[in-house]
């Protein structure tokens, strides 16, 4: 462990072996840091907040800080961060509320670039990467691999699909079904993430099946519960479709379409 002179670490704080503090960087009382993670100077790291192994967080990031909720009353809620995470510089992450689980969650290995903000109560699945200012307010669910552009703004209790990619300055309203390609304010559909899905393994054909599932939902004309109703049919042969027609029976605030 090395903590450098001029950081601030409250005894009650947990650091494992190999964590690093930086200069200038504040630990609160009940903060606990996971073994090889980087804490870069100016980081302040508050409330009942867990951070697991190898994450590298960078300058001037505020994590675990109240929500930015007029209803909240000081209870201790919690951030809880995995593994692998890479967050760049003046990020924001803020503990949940009450109102929903009490807990604010991101998960192993994602890229979150600078100026990035994530609300009280979201969660973030694996392996996304939000570019410089995405924004997520309260209650939003983030699904794996997901791809935030620049600027990207989710409404609050807003889903965002596994897979799916956001061009810069998206605005999301609605739910965003996975696989799918938006962007504009508000987000209008531009077909699916297909290169990503090469890169992710995705076989030619589990690919072809969703670019159909694609054109069910958005160009053949079909209400949202027919199209649903087909693509879950669809799904019998193609495991890929099962997590799209389930998001899309799932929706509570409608998709983007």
């Amino acid at each position: 462990m090395s903590i450098h002179p001029t950081a601030i670490v409250h005894l009650g704080a947990r650091l494992a072996d190999g964590v690093q503090v930086g200069a200038y960087s504040i630990i609160g009382e009940h903060v606990e840091i996971g073994e090889g993670s980087w804490i870069g100077p100016h980081v302040v790291v508050e409330g009942h907040t867990k951070i697991g192994r190898d994450n590298r967080i960078f300058q001037f990031c505020s994590i675990g800080s109240e929500p930015q909720d007029k209803k909240y009353a000081a209870e201790p809620t919690r951030l809880e961060i995995g593994d692998g995470n890479t967050i760049r510089e003046f990020c924001s992450f803020s503990t949940g509320t009450v109102q929903d689980g009490g807990l604010t969650r991101v998960g192993n290995n994602n890229w979150i670039m600078a100026y990035v903000h994530v609300a009280h109560d979201c969660m973030v699945g694996d392996n996304t990467i939000f570019a410089n200012n995405a924004t997520l307010a309260g209650h939003v669910t983030v699904g794996d691999w997901a791809i935030l552009g620049g600027f990207t703004g989710v409404h609050q209790f807003v889903r965002v699909g596994a897979h799916s990619f956001c061009g810069v300055g998206t605005v999301l309203l609605q739910d965003l079904p996975p696989f799918v390609t938006v962007s504009g304010n508000p987000a209008s559909p531009h077909g699916i993430n297909s290169e990503g899905l090469k890169r992710r393994g995705f076989s030619a054909e589990g690919i072809a099946a969703i670019k159909r599932a694609y054109k069910t939902l958005y160009r053949n004309g079909l209400t949202l519960d027919e199209a649903r109703k087909q693509i879950a049919e669809a799904a019998a042969s193609a495991p890929e479709l099962q997590q799209f027609s389930d998001f899309i029976a799932d929706s509570g605030r409608g998709i983007v379409r």
